[in-house]
């Protein structure tokens, strides 16, 4: 098979018009990140850091060091709203956002994680192919269409972000219990007009069973003409509600502007006109002919872009190799899409025992963490191993040569009363972390 439907050339404008909101909406971001202060509060302050398994050479760069990255992310940011340097500047926003996304797991959110897709992805696209300054600087870059295949990767990673949102609302908690949306809603009851309602039950179901079916269905109605301008709607609706009713950042914003790349190129061509009639720009050189037969695509370009694909889709299985329920194991959960699924909350309490004179320490949590690491070491099951690890170096380097940590960790689920999350006469010093099943994890029905 040759793949030349991939070559074939479509307009660039849905490309273009994506980069200019996308880095316009991390640079905004990244404001937003500074003036509040969460460089120092989440990257600077904390005396402890939880990496991702693999990445514990993963550091911050210290009070000086922390607003530089940010300064050159920012860089980056611009560079990719103005489509200067482009490849450099995707490639420099993508490095400098993963990095501090991979500093502290506490932090972690799905859009996040999203944000560095998409990032990765534009550094390959030719989304600099007009309206940027490389285009201006040197027209020969200027063109008018682009290979197909870079606007279905950006649509195809967008479809699986929401399939697999949709897939993982099909659980009995979600679709049977209404949870946790019954939890959540009546905290919203002041809100006028619609606010009463969300102390009905049946609005919790009927919000559970219609986020499943949106997402599940969405991607298939913005790809087809008829329906696209009613689902875009939706979009509008769902994402906005979410917003009001969710304090969940900026992922409905990212997701309302990600959608409109289902829109057809026309669409886009004349946003692109009219944001040129605004700044006063030239519409750009005449398009060059279209070749009647498009080139066949690179051995290389397909096996890429299938490994890509392949990649995204397990990714999100992976939960599967691990016994438990996901939710109470998180085995599994992060980097699979699961949006809002879950109210967890727990308390945990940590001991160290110097196996020299049997004296047991309880641990005052709050002397190493800040309120967001404890809300999720108190969780996590990776996490509360984690912190006993470093407890447990902690003490090694206060003259104490083999000091065992265990813990006592209640965690309530999806309202589920409060139960034990792992065995409380467990030595977590001597546990080793790695990608296998965590036995030590106590079940949840027990």
């Amino acid at each position: 098979m040759t793949f030349s439907w991939l070559m074939r050339p479509v307009s660039a404008a849905p490309l273009v018009v994506f980069r200019v909101l996308f880095g316009g909406m991390m640079l905004a971001s990244i404001g937003r990140f500074a003036a509040k202060g969460w460089i120092t509060e989440l990257y600077v302050a904390p005396r402890v850091f939880f990496p991702y398994y693999g990445f514990e050479w993963v550091k911050p760069a210290g009070a000086v060091g922390m607003p530089v990255v940010f300064g050159l992310m920012a860089l980056g940011a611009l560079g990719i709203l103005l489509g200067a340097w482009y490849r450099w500047s995707a490639g420099l926003f993508f490095l400098t956002f993963t990095y501090v996304e991979l500093l502290d797991k506490s932090n972690y959110l799905n859009h996040y994680y999203f944000v560095s897709v998409v990032a990765f992805l534009l550094i390959w696209v030719p989304a600099n192919a007009q309206f940027s300054l490389d285009a201006r600087r040197q027209p020969g870059r200027w063109r008018a269409t682009v290979p197909q295949w870079a606007g279905l990767l950006l649509r195809t990673q967008l479809g699986l972000v929401y399939f697999f949102a949709g897939v993982a609302k099909l659980n009995p908690d979600w679709l049977l219990e209404a949870m946790p949306l019954r939890l959540w809603l009546p905290a919203h009851t002041d809100l006028p007009l619609i606010g009463p309602l969300f102390d009905q039950l049946w609005v919790a179901y009927a919000f559970s069973w219609f986020g499943a079916l949106y997402d599940l269905t969405i991607p298939f109605f913005l790809s087809a003409r008829r329906t696209r301008a009613w689902a875009y709607a939706t979009v509008v609706v769902f994402h906005v509600l979410t917003a009001v009713l969710f304090q969940i950042g900026m992922f409905p914003y990212i997701m309302l502007v990600s959608t409109l790349l289902f829109f057809p190129a026309s669409f886009h061509e004349k946003v692109l006109a009219v944001a040129r009639r605004l700044l006063g720009r030239p519409a750009g050189p005449r398009a060059a002919p279209v070749a009647a037969v498009p080139a066949a695509a690179s051995p290389w370009l397909v096996g890429a872009l299938g490994l890509w694909l392949l990649v995204q889709v397990l990714v999100p299985w992976r939960f599967v190799l691990y016994p438990g329920p996901l939710f109470w194991t998180e085995q599994g959960y992060r980097f699979s899409w699961r949006v809002m699924l879950m109210e967890k909350s727990g308390t945990a309490f940590f001991y160290v025992r110097d196996p020299r004179t049997g004296h047991e320490t309880e641990i005052r949590n709050r002397d190493y963490l800040t309120v967001t690491q404890e809300k999720q070491v108190a969780t996590q099951p990776d996490m509360l191993l984690q912190f006993a690890h470093l407890l447990r170096d902690d003490y090694r380097r206060r003259g104490m040569p083999a000091p065992q940590v265990r813990a006592e960790v209640y965690v309530t689920l999806n309202g589920r009363s409060s139960r034990l999350l792992i065995n409380p006469d467990l030595d977590l010093a001597s546990q080793r972390e790695g990608f296998g099943p965590k036995t030590w994890i106590l079940p949840l029905e027990q």
